[in-house]
Parts: structure tokens; sequence; C-alpha cells
């Protein structure tokens, strides 16, 4: 507390400075109060004033500028603890340049001097200027720093190679071992990613505090060392340290990352018993722990007892149901919070976002998008703009995601990585692959994991193998092959490109201590037709101690489903729920509709579908439908697409369905119902399209297509081949033809079929009996499969077809799918 201080001559000047003022900042600095202290109630000077006063009501750097003054003429600005103390009244205040000047023109300057304008170069987040400024300290003044010197500076420090410097003046002056310099060491050395050296400083203090211990247990939970964060946590334990609100804060994400429940829930009854309980930012850190979890019980108990809830808490709550996929509570949270009056921020927004997004309301997107851009957030932090971009990927409005992704002024990663994932979830992976390459033009991007998660699968989809092979040699050379994501991503490029030797050996080299490398092998053993390898990586999997989850069950029953592995498949519907307790999906519930009906057995298909517990969406009654269209069952299959329409209504696909069972009877009346149907409806049907890569480039076929440069070619080329596979017992077959068209005019029909322009394509462009791979996004024709099968053999080539169900690899006249598909 400051003496007071005698009054100076001139007094009577800032009396009436202040007291004009008055109108002004009565609300900031009382005038009354100001004139009392210059005044006696008789209107004559005091002898004294009260500068303690005078600083804690300057809270306007005009204000702090008259009392700057007011100690000028008063001589007290001599003194230099008080100099000191107007340099920090004007860093608190943010204006540092009166700062550096009041300390410029002190005549004496000591330790605290020094640091007061350290710490006011911190405090501005002027980084740069206060490690200016200690070298100055030590270059040009003969104080020396104190222990109160070096924590401001190192948490200056720009780089690591600058806080080594720092480091070696520490240890230079013998304050390494001081608890507050070694705790600010611990923090700079994990801030840089070195929690090593940060814990050698640790372990070799004399002593050490809780600040200490927190450091140390933060410092490791940044860096994702959750194991040793909880190690620090045992060794503070043992040598009776309590811990406190901040400790518990700092470890309970350690809990969350470790996936340990139990040591989460320990530290939760530590708190119950120790009185932390409706601390605010434990609560804060246990509903996030909980949100982890999926335990939205717990979370929610939390926040109800919680005594006063700020904006994390909300925050906190409204992301738990999100991301548990609880949307339409969590938007429910967002009108309880508003209720509440605390106005949301940019994290606020963000969940808000997902949520909608999960909850496919295009409607109430737009209106986020709205409040986002009335307040302008767009400019103020790229992450919003990301959010956005990706609710309206989400949504399948990739145009208006491309439109908020234009806008966005400072693009990072995360903005690239958000529209090609965007353009890779709507089934654009071309245009995915576009933004990739705008990606690797633009200045200061580098990809990152999330980058190659997002551009691989686009790969996978179009077959390009050469252009994902390029990646995964940048992706070695970033010595990030070992990422289990990344791995994960190149075993279904290599298995969906037709490559499973490749795809193998990738999975031995992955970690595969979760699901997420074995769902993806099984998959692509299960897509090429290989049902028995799936089931025997299922128990290699169970043998190893990976526990399968949904994706598991989900990839096992679609290879039983493609090789007609009916009773394995139904173990394993039966097993994911008894030996697991994972409550079936409607995909699952599809998956074994699927099973069946390929099989042939549509009566239990169906029989299936009406004891279903769930109400049965598009996916179930589609898999019936397709059935009914393998098998020819018109009667079942005017039941299902009945069904399917008032569940999806809008997804031409199943109207084609419905038109090819009409059609393959020769029942063209219902062809032409069904179609006209469609046509009122504004569906169009998706166009057949096959892609094959040749020197590094994709090209593509659509059914008919005579535009390609080299259409007369191709054309040429499947005349000469047709005549010779009739030769060798091809038969074309008509039924594959769904016009009510000639004979002569059918056959002319199937050759124009994009599968065969792909093929006889790469026949001309290739070397005699290489590989051809092609890529069709519909199922391939049967017609178009048998007279494949006479080419591999015809021309002695193998070739692959992969098709939106599965993949056929033709050789010596056979197919792999054994014609069950």
């Amino acid at each position: 507390m400051f003496r007071r201080l005698p009054i100076c001559k001139f007094t009577n000047h800032f009396r009436r400075y202040f007291l004009s003022r008055g109108s002004h900042i009565q609300s900031q600095f009382s005038t009354e109060s100001f004139a009392r202290t210059l005044c006696d109630d008789n209107g004559q000077r005091n002898q004294e004033i009260d500068f303690e006063f005078l600083f804690q009501s300057c809270n306007k750097t005009h204000l702090a500028k008259c009392l700057h003054a007011l100690l000028v003429v008063s001589g007290k600005a001599q003194s230099i603890f008080i100099s000191s103390r107007v340099v920090n009244l004007y860093a608190y205040l943010g204006n540092v340049p009166l700062s550096r000047c009041t300390f410029d023109h002190m005549p004496r300057k000591d330790a605290y001097t020094w640091n007061s304008m350290i710490s006011a170069y911190v405090r501005n987040t002027q980084f740069h200027e206060a490690a200016n400024c200690l070298c100055e300290m030590l270059l040009n003044s003969e104080v020396r720093p104190d222990f109160y010197t070096f924590p401001p500076v190192l948490k200056a420090c720009r780089s690591l190679y600058d806080g080594k410097k720092i480091h070696g003046y520490v240890y230079k002056l013998g304050f390494e071992w001081d608890v507050f310099v070694a705790a600010s060491l611990v923090h700079m050395y994990c801030r840089f990613g070195s929690p090593e050296v940060a814990h050698k400083i640790f372990i070799n203090m004399p002593s050490r505090d809780r600040g200490s211990w927190n450091a140390m247990i933060s410092g490791f939970c940044q860096n994702g060392n959750s194991a040793e964060a909880l190690g620090v946590l045992e060794e503070m334990r043992l040598e009776g340290m309590k811990m406190d609100c901040i400790t518990v804060s700092t470890i309970l994400p350690a809990c969350a990352q470790m996936d340990d429940i139990l040591h989460g829930m320990l530290i939760h009854l530590y708190v119950i018993k120790h009185g932390l309980e409706f601390d605010l930012f434990v609560c804060n850190a246990l509903i996030n722990m909980y949100a982890k979890f999926g335990n939205l019980g717990n979370a929610q108990k939390i926040f109800d007892q919680m005594l006063i809830k700020d904006l994390v808490s909300w925050n906190s709550i409204i992301a738990a149901y999100e991301q548990n996929a609880n949307p339409d509570i969590a938007i429910n949270f967002f009108g309880g919070m508003q209720s509440n009056r605390i106005q949301p921020d940019v994290l606020t927004l963000v969940s808000l976002a997902s949520s909608i997004a999960q909850t496919r309301d295009c409607q109430n997107g737009k209106l986020v998008h709205g409040f986002i851009l009335r307040r302008c957030w767009f400019a103020d932090d790229i992450v919003i703009g990301n959010a956005v971009v990706d609710m309206y990927a989400k949504l399948g409005i990739i145009d208006y995601a491309r439109r908020v992704f234009e806008g966005i002024p400072f693009k990072d990663v995360v903005s690239w990585n958000t529209m090609i994932t965007g353009y890779g979830q709507n089934g654009l992976a071309s245009e995915a692959i576009k933004i990739f390459c705008m990606m690797e033009e633009a200045v200061d991007i580098t990809p990152n994991q999330g980058t190659w998660v997002s551009i691989l699968p686009a790969y996978s989809h179009l077959g390009a193998l050469k252009q994902g092979m390029s990646s995964h040699g940048r992706i070695l050379k970033a010595a990030l092959h070992l990422d289990v994501y990344i791995g994960t991503c190149l075993i279904d490029l290599y298995g969906k490109c037709g490559r499973l030797d490749d795809a193998m050996a990738l999975f031995y080299e992955v970690p595969r201590t979760s699901s997420v490398p074995w769902n993806a092998i099984i998959s692509c053993h299960g897509i090429h037709g290989h049902g028995e390898t799936s089931m025997h990586l299922f128990r290699a999997m169970q043998d190893e101690g990976v526990k399968p989850d949904h994706v598991t069950f989900l990839s096992l029953l679609t290879a039983c489903s493609h090789c007609g592995l009916v009773d394995q498949g139904q173990w394993c519907f039966h097993a994911m729920q008894e030996e697991y307790g994972i409550e079936p999906s409607l995909k699952h519930y599809g998956c074994m509709v699927d099973l069946f009906g390929r099989a042939g057995y549509l009566e239990k298909a169906y029989n299936f579908i009406k004891t279903m517990p769930r109400q049965p969406d598009a996916s179930v009654w589609g898999a019936l439908l397709g059935a009914c269209r393998i098998h020819g069952n018109v009667e079942l299959g005017k039941v299902a697409s009945d069904c399917l329409f008032e569940v999806d209504s809008e997804n031409v696909g199943y109207y084609v369905l419905l038109s090819n069972i009409y059609a393959n009877i020769g029942k063209w009346e219902g062809v032409d119902e069904v179609r006209s149907l469609a046509r009122d409806r504004g569906l169009k049907k998706t166009p057949g399209w096959s892609s094959i890569e040749i020197n590094n480039r994709i090209e593509v076929f659509y059914t008919g297509n005579q535009s390609h440069p080299h259409s007369e070619e191709i054309y040429k080329e499947l005349e000469t081949l047709t005549a010779k596979l009739k030769i060798i017992g091809y038969i074309p077959d008509y039924n594959y033809v769904l016009q009510d068209v000639e004979d002569d005019e059918k056959e002319y029909i199937l050759m124009s079929h994009s599968e065969r322009l792909a093929i006889a394509y790469g026949i001309i462009s290739t070397p005699p009996k290489s590989l051809v791979r092609i890529f069709k996004n519909l199922r391939v024709c049967g017609d178009c499969h048998n007279m494949t099968k006479f080419l591999s053999k015809a021309t002695e080539r193998e070739i692959i077809v992969r098709d939106s169900n599965r993949f056929h690899h033709f050789k010596d006249g056979i197919c792999s799918c054994g014609d069950y598909w």
C-alpha cells in the first residue's frame, strides 16, 4: 500500500482538469473522490494525496496520463518503485509504447523495473520485444536478473532454439533449480514438443511444489503422452502431494486418451472426497471425460449439479451429446443456453453445425450460417468456416460448401482437408482430386495426416492406382506410413484396386491393436469374393485380443453375402449380439436380407424383415428388391418396391430395379409405368460409366459413348472380338437389354455398354497378354460378365473388373465370383 504523499503546488491545476472532465469519466474515475483527495470540506488544499486510490481508479489511458503527470510534477516519479508501477499500469491498459517511454526515462532501474518491462511485452504478446529487452538487460545493464526475470521470457520464446538460449543464461546464472524458473523451463520444453527434456529437468529439481507437478503432467498431456502423465500423477501421490483443481482438470483428458475409465472414476471419487466437485474447472473437465467414454448419464448429472455454469460448461455438454450422436439433445441444450442468456462463441457454433449436419436439417443449417455471417466470425476464426463447410458437405449441399470454402479469407490445411472429404463423401471423387491438386499449388500448405486420409479414399473410388501409389511414396517420405488411419486407407486403396497381396503386406506393417485395420482387410477380402479368408481373419483378430465393433460385423456379413456363406453369416449376426453385445443397426439387417436374398431364400428374407424389431428402412427393402431382380420374383418385387417407395421415393435406383424386373419377363407396360412414375417425380437414372487408367490418365466411358478420340477403333475392336467369341461359344443374352427393340439392335446396345468400351480400349492400348483393370459405377451387366469370361480366355489376359458391389477377376474363362454376385 502506498504511503500518503505530500501534494505538489500544481495540484489545483490537475484538480480543475479532472473536475472539468467529470461528465465524461465519472464512471471510470470518480471526480468527487478525487476532489476530496485534493481538498478538505472547506475547499482548502489537503497536504496528502492517496496515490493508491488513483492507481486503482485508472482504467483508461488518458486517466493514466493524468496520474503520470501528477507523479512527475509532484516529484514522485523519481521513485523506482512508483515509476515501475506506471510502466505496469500502461501495460495493463494495453499501451506498450507508453510503458517503454516511461521505462526509458527512468534514470535508475533495478531488477523489478526490467522485469516489469519484460512482463509488459509478454502480457501484450510482443514476444520478440520481450526477448530483446532481456538481451538489453544482460548486455547493456549492470542489473543482474533475478528469479522473476526468466519465467515471462521463457513464455515468450517462439522456438525451441530461443528457449535453449534462455536456458543457457538460466544455467549460467545459477537459477536452474529455482522452483519457478524450473517449472517455466518444463512448460517451455513441453510447448515445443520435448517432454523428455522437460522431464529430466523435473526429476532433477531439488524441491517441487504443486505447480511443478502440474506443469509436468500438463506437458505430457499436451504431447499425447497420457501414460507418462498418469505415471507422474502416481509419483505425486506417493510423495504426499495432493491434487488441486488444476491437477484434476489436467489429468482427466489423459484418462480419456488412454480409454481408462477406471482411473477417471477414481479421480472423480477423489474430487468428491476432497470437496472439489463444485469447482467450475473440475466439473467441465469431468463432463468432457465422461463424454469421451460415451457415458452421457454421468456427464448430465455433473452438469445438473453445477452451482455455476459458464460458457465452457454449456459448450461441453452440447459437444458431449453432439459427439455421441445425440444431435437433437445437443440442439435442445443450445436453446437452454440461450434461455439462460449465455452468449454462444465459435466453439458453440462448431458443435451446433455438426449437430445440424447429423439431423440432416438443411433449413436450420442455413440459419446457423446466417447467424455466423451476421457476427462476421468467418473473418475472425478459420475454425468456424471449416465447420460450416463440413456441415454443408454432410447435408449434401456441396455447392454451398464450395461457396463457403471459397469465401474463407485464409485457408489452412484443415480447410482443404474438409473440402476434399466433402466431395469424397458425396461420391464426387474426381472433384476431390481436383481440390487436392489446387491445394498442392497453394502457398505454405503441406499435406498432413488428415489430407492423406481424405484423398486416398477418392483414389480408391476411381481406381486411380498410380496416383495412389505416388501418394504412398510421399507418405513413406514423411514417415506417416505407420499411422493406423493412413495405413488403413492404403490397405483400402490397394484392396479396392485389385492388389490384395500389397494390401495384406501393408496390413502386417501397421499397428493392429484397434479394429480399424482389421475391418479394412476383412472388407477387402469380402469384395474380392474371399469370404472364407474374411472369416479366418476375424478369428485371427479374436486371437490377438482385438475387440470387434459394428463395422467389423458389417464387413463380415457383406463378405458372407457375396460368397453365399449363409450359415456363417447367420452365426456372425447372432455372435455380434450375444457375445459382444452389439445392437444391430439397419445396415446389419440390410446385409442379412441381402445374404438370404442372393442365396435364393426370398421368403426367408421377407419373413426376416417382418420379424425385425425396428422399422425397416430403404436399405433393407432395397436389398430384397435387388434379390427379386436377380431371381426374377415379380410378385415379391412389387411388394418390396411398394414398401420402398413409402420410405424413400427419391432414389432413382429403386425405380430402375423394378423396371428391370418387369423388362426381364417382357412386361413392357410395367416398364413404361415405372419409368413414367420416375419421370413425374423429376428423377433421372444415374448414367452407367466405366473407367480405366492408361499412361497415368483416367479415361471414363459412358454407355453408348462415341465421343472418345479412339471411338472408331474401340467399336471396330469390339466387333472383331465379338465375332471371335461367338466362334468359341459366346451367345449374347438379350434379357439384359431393357428396351423393346429388334435383336440386331439389342446386340449393338450390349456391345456399347460402358464396361466393354473400357475393356476394348485397354486391349488396344496395352501390350498383348497384359493385365486390364477397369472400374464401373453400377453393377456389372450379366451378359458383359459372361462375355468378359470368354474374352479373358481368347486374349490370354487377366481382366479385373470392380463394380459397385465387388471385384471380378477374370482369367482363363473363369471369374473369381463363381457366377455368384
